[in-house]
């Protein structure tokens, strides 16, 4: 599922129903992601955000704690942000997300980078199992991945990257 054909939230058309929670995973253009998690949010596409990373410098602030001042900065009131600053990993974003959901919500978008939405949204499949409807919406701008993202070397090891680790997702996890 995604947002393609949905200019605003509908809760009387199903595709276009409005979630319980937004959640963006930090990795790649962090900020990219954030911002976008907060456009959706602004535009009543759900009631919360909930942003997922731990940093890789632990003497700082997680990523989720930097996307959460962005949000902060952006107009987002504090009492809407939820944040899991310990994934490392997008199977630890799953995780994470799923102990603080606590599987109680029905219908969550996903906000990742384009290149990384697809093994994401199958890492959040096998955790949040069935009950979760998962909206994948990937960033239409990100700084590692752009339109003519096959002209960049950078963007081809992502492809290929996500490629495998999207592989043994699918068959061994």
């Amino acid at each position: 599922d995604d947002l393609k054909d949905c200019a605003k939230p509908d809760p009387l058309t199903p595709k276009c129903a409005p979630a319980h929670v937004i959640v963006a995973i930090s990795g790649g253009d962090t900020s990219a992601r954030t911002a976008e998690a907060i456009k959706l949010y602004k535009a009543g596409w759900a009631p919360q955000l909930l942003f997922s990373g731990a940093a890789l410098d632990t003497s700082g602030p997680s990523n989720a704690e930097a996307m959460r001042s962005q949000a902060l900065k952006a107009g987002v009131p504090d009492s809407a942000i939820i944040l899991d600053t310990k994934a490392t990993d997008t199977a630890h974003n799953a995780s994470g997300v799923f102990a603080l959901l606590q599987a109680r919500d029905k219908r969550v978008i996903l906000v990742t980078s384009p290149y990384h939405q697809r093994r994401a949204s199958l890492e959040f499949q096998k955790v949040l199992g069935d009950a979760v409807t998962i909206i994948n919406h990937p960033t239409p701008n990100d700084s590692s991945w752009g339109k003519h993202w096959w002209l960049s070397p950078y963007s081809w090891w992502l492809a290929l990257s996500e490629g495998v680790k999207t592989l043994v997702v699918s068959v061994w996890r």
